[in-house]
């Protein structure tokens, strides 16, 4: 249903994303953002009694794959793109129901996709998306088989031509990339993205290999800062995330083998990481089942063990952390574990920080989203219970979420408006 002309959540206690603590105070909305927060009593319009419940920031996960339907990707990239969207329209809308209210989309999702949610013909977070992201020949958004033999395949070693599959581009070359790049952010990419190592999910790469040449990255660094825009890389292996960090480039996604000293590193260069540790932990129960490949299976054992404890090196040198699950195909639905996961490393506060604040600073939207403040777009979720105190509330897929409103709508209100 259409927000309202103006709102206001009384009875509340509020977590604005910045603050350890909670605020009891009135929030009042109007059309789509947030346009008051007052111990005063509303003046007029309809009241929304919240029971005393925790009014918070819609949240943000800041790693997704939309399309990424098969966990298979040398499967994924023969599938029909209906048979994509379909998928996307379905997860999207089971993200928005968790509380979700924004994602960024780190590889496939595309302007179609944006247009679609913008017009209103799917349930969705709001969404921030890269467009294609960029692999190297043989590096980890290229789906093909090592094994596999395509009818262009002779032609795309011998003349560095761009090849195209559902979450990437693959392409080589500093003018090529330079091109490809600029295409990307005409197509209306908020940011870019390109893979720095070897990944898990593809079955040609070796994890701990980089990936472009040092010139390859100046120039995606260089293309994203004139268009006042950033750089975000995929990175598993230590010796991948000191490069990245030395060229310049702005945020990692996984960094899940990081060292202390290059963790300080990044604290240091003001790089920001997303780490995600759901994908691991549900692709160590049940990607087996799902049909990931067993080449894959063996590059997720150089990780798993090591992404959680890993992530208390960047807590204790001070890294600017966002917070990602990476979940794909039939594993989307396990995205609330990622709270429990990080609660090895972090607080409470913490892990609300990096699902609202640090993620709308990662995404460049900070003032717009992931804050409870005058002026901000009212993404509003209220739940039953104190996540401060304990973050299963969070964790029940919305079960405890009685209403969340998306710029000053509501996706679902369970409880009673006052006029």
């Amino acid at each position: 249903m259409r927000g309202r002309v103006m709102l206001t959540f009384t009875n509340a206690n509020v977590f604005n994303g910045r603050d350890d603590s909670l605020m009891s105070v009135n929030v009042t909305v109007e059309d789509d953002r947030i346009s008051k927060i007052s111990a005063d009593p509303p003046a007029g319009g309809d009241i929304i009694d919240c029971g005393g419940r925790t009014l918070m920031p819609g949240m943000i996960d800041a790693h997704i794959h939309a399309y990424f339907y098969d966990l298979n990707m040398n499967r994924l990239q023969y599938l029909p793109m209906t048979t994509l969207a379909q998928h996307a329209a379905n997860m999207l809308g089971d993200i928005l129901d968790r509380g979700f209210t924004t994602v960024r989309d780190t590889g496939g999702a595309d302007y179609g996709l944006w247009l679609a949610i913008q017009r209103g013909l799917l349930t969705s977070p709001r969404l921030y998306y890269c467009g294609h992201a960029l692999s190297q020949n043989g590096g980890h958004v290229d789906m093909r088989h090592q094994h596999n033999r395509g009818p262009t395949d002779d032609h795309l070693v011998l003349c560095g031509c761009c090849y195209a599959n559902p979450l990437g581009m693959v392409v080589d070359g500093v003018d090529a990339l330079r091109k490809v790049v600029r295409e990307e952010f005409r197509r209306g990419a908020s940011f870019i993205k390109f893979t720095g190592s070897g990944g898990v999910s593809t079955t040609s790469d070796p994890l701990e290999a980089n990936q472009f040449s040092e010139d390859e990255v100046r120039a995606i660094v260089e293309e994203c800062e004139n268009h006042l825009s950033y750089v975000t890389s995929h990175i598993h292996p230590d010796r991948a995330l000191k490069r990245a960090i030395r060229l310049g480039v702005h945020c990692i996604e996984h960094g899940t083998l990081i060292e202390p000293d290059t963790a300080r590193m990044a604290a240091d260069h003001g790089t920001k990481i997303v780490p995600t540790m759901a994908v691991i932990d549900a692709l160590a129960r049940d990607g087996e089942v799902f049909g990931f490949p067993k080449e894959s299976l063996a590059k997720l054992d150089m990780v798993k063990d090591e992404a959680i404890g890993r992530m208390g090196y960047m807590k204790e040198a001070g890294v600017h952390i966002g917070f990602g699950t990476d979940l794909i195909g039939a594993l989307q639905p396990q995205q609330c574990i990622e709270f429990g996961l990080r609660a090895n490393v972090f607080s409470n506060f913490e892990i609300l920080q990096q699902c609202t604040l640090n993620n709308a600073q990662i995404l460049g939207a900070e003032g717009e989203i992931g804050e409870i403040a005058e002026g901000a777009l009212a993404d509003i979720i209220i739940v039953d219970g104190n996540p401060l105190e304990n973050l299963s509330c969070l964790e029940d897929d919305g079960a405890h979420i009685p209403i969340i409103m998306k710029g000053g709508d509501f996706h679902k209100n369970e409880l009673e408006v006052a006029a």
